[in-house]
């Protein structure tokens, strides 16, 4: 970064109001700061700390007209952007000020072409001849790294990987070649090589083309990759700025170092093979699974997929074993198999000496009690209509339990998942992301399994919420003896749960081995492209194993 660049945006003051019913007055509070030419700034923080509040004041993209900025300034190039009317708030959206937002298939027209899109706005800000046009957005698609062009352009959203959609909303970005790039958690829901991709993107473009870049994130990782200053907001507040090797290296804040405690460490210092003893709980064997589809046409070919590719693998009592690879590797749908919600083709999946891949519903049903799932999405995964109570004594109640009997266990399982027993008669809606999932928890340890397939738990959560449930769920296996398989493509959140790992890529298990000799010496080019593509890797982040654990 040239520190004599000339500042291109300037908030001072700033100060959202929330509705009157919030559960504080002010989204948020006094912030200043301030976004040079030639440098990407971080905002950091949890969810609710008011990082994406800021962002969306910028152009005047709040959700709710109820929100509103009661203080405050934003200037650019010596205008009050909080001034300025909605017509030259439009002028200045992507031209000068442009945005990519996190989820880009609710960013994304779904019922409209790429290419289309982007098309949309040459078109609305009457750049360039029509006859020009195309040839530009061809040329932007090429540019952030998109493979075939032309195909791209005449694609619909759906048929792009999360990586490629994300690809497409920066060329959308940056067509009109913006002075100011606004990224809210663009690499959140990608896996660790699209991430790696999109982060080495952004900085080669923003170098490249002299931008500012203001990257709003909640991972220190991805903060450790990119950054030359970094925000630090807590509750609204800035509570720590400067520059980013400043604050990596010696955070003042207690919040900033809490953050930076709270990354899962890639050092798999205190893993040792302490299982060989135990007998094996779960052994998979030749385990196969293959989706079709017909085409609309009737000489259209059949699309098969082999998801799952003769997966043989076994866990022992006790002991956890990570399930690691990018999406599409086949991981879920390895989980899915083994926990029979998905039947597989071919293969067996024997708990002690009971194969369950071919049994029937009523006898799996029985056999279900020993195996227990907790899914990635805290939010979709829970009935709203019910109440915790129910939604954890639902499971007992079924196999027989006394509706008393279920009642008084779910109230003993929240408390064991550091829930207050007054939750049994609240609804999910009323829980936070990482509340739900500790509901989740419990949901599934009800039956009392022997087993707990747990499917990405943790990467919808933010840092410090993670870090509560990884160590929850560290206490529960000590003190419950629980054997888990869990499916993650978190690197780091593996190398601090698990004790061995299996690397999945495209249905097949390509290495697997002990946490530490998998993390220390990977033999697989996959393994090692996975491990070189870890955000922050080049920097000790995170607590070590046994300050974790």
């Amino acid at each position: 970064m040239n520190h004599t660049s000339p500042t291109l945006l300037r908030i001072e003051g700033l100060t959202i109001d929330l509705p009157p019913d919030a559960d504080r007055p002010h989204a948020v509070e006094d912030v200043s700061l301030h976004l040079n030419r030639d440098e990407i700034l971080c905002i950091v923080g949890e969810s609710g700390s008011g990082k994406s509040m800021v962002s969306r004041a910028i152009l005047g993209l709040f959700a709710s007209s109820k929100i509103k900025v009661s203080a405050g300034r934003i200037d650019f190039s010596g205008e009050d952007l909080l001034h300025a009317t909605p017509a030259r708030i439009r002028a200045l959206r992507t031209r000068h000020i442009a945005m990519v937002f996190q989820e880009p298939m609710t960013a994304l027209n779904p019922v409209m072409k790429i290419g289309h899109q982007i098309l949309e706005v040459l078109e609305v800000h009457g750049e360039g001849a029509p006859e020009s046009r195309r040839q530009r957005v061809l040329d932007i698609l090429a540019a952030v790294n998109l493979p075939d062009p032309p195909r791209i352009f005449d694609a619909y959203p759906h048929q792009l990987s999360g990586g490629q959609r994300q690809r497409a909303m920066i060329a959308m970005a940056l067509v009109l070649e913006p002075d100011v790039l606004i990224a809210d958690e663009p690499t959140t829901a990608l896996d660790v090589t699209t991430q790696a991709q999109i982060l080495a993107l952004i900085r080669e473009i923003q170098r490249k083309r002299r931008m500012g870049v203001l990257f709003i994130t909640h991972d220190f990782g991805v903060v450790a990759d990119i950054a030359d200053r970094i925000v630090v907001m807590q509750h609204g507040k800035v509570v720590e700025q400067g520059a980013a090797d400043e604050i990596l290296s010696a955070p003042k804040a207690e919040y900033t170092r809490a953050l930076l405690a709270a990354v899962p460490s890639l050092d798999p210092a205190g893993k040792a093979d302490s299982f060989e003893s135990q007998p094996t709980v779960l052994r998979v064997e030749g385990l196969q699974k293959t989706y079709g589809s017909m085409g609309l046409l009737p000489r259209a070919r059949a699309r098969r997929v082999h998801a799952v590719r003769s997966v043989s693998l076994s866990i022992r009592r006790g002991e956890t074993l990570g399930i690691v690879g990018e999406s599409g590797s086949g991981k879920s749908t390895l989980a899915r198999c083994i926990t029979r919600l998905v039947d597989p083709d071919a293969g067996q999946i024997r708990i002690d000496d009971l194969d369950i891949a071919t049994l029937g519903q009523r006898a799996l049903r029985s056999a279900r009690r020993r195996m227990q799932m907790v899914f990635q999405d805290p939010y979709g995964s829970l009935d709203p209509r019910k109440t915790v109570g129910k939604l954890i004594a639902e499971g007992p109640i079924v196999h027989g339990a006394p509706p008393a009997q279920a009642r008084a266990k779910a109230q003993e399982l929240l408390e064991l998942v550091g829930l207050d027993k007054r939750a049994l008669d609240r609804f999910p809606h009323e829980f936070s992301g990482g509340q739900r999932q500790r509901i989740g928890l419990a949901r599934a340890l009800a039956l009392d399994p022997d087993i707990l397939v747990l499917d990405e738990p943790v990467s919808a959560l933010d840092v410090l919420v993670q870090e509560q449930v990884l160590r929850l769920l560290a206490d529960i296996r000590r003190r419950l003896g629980l054997t888990m398989l869990f499916i993650t493509h978190d690197l780091r959140v593996a190398c601090q749960v698990c004790d061995r790992i299996a690397v999945m890529r495209r249905g097949e298990v390509v290495e697997s081995g002990l946490v530490a000799r998998v993390f220390e010496r990977p033999e697989h080019p996959y393994t090692q492209e996975l491990l070189a593509a870890v955000p922050g890797r080049h920097r000790r982040l995170g607590l070590s194993t046994q300050e974790a654990m």
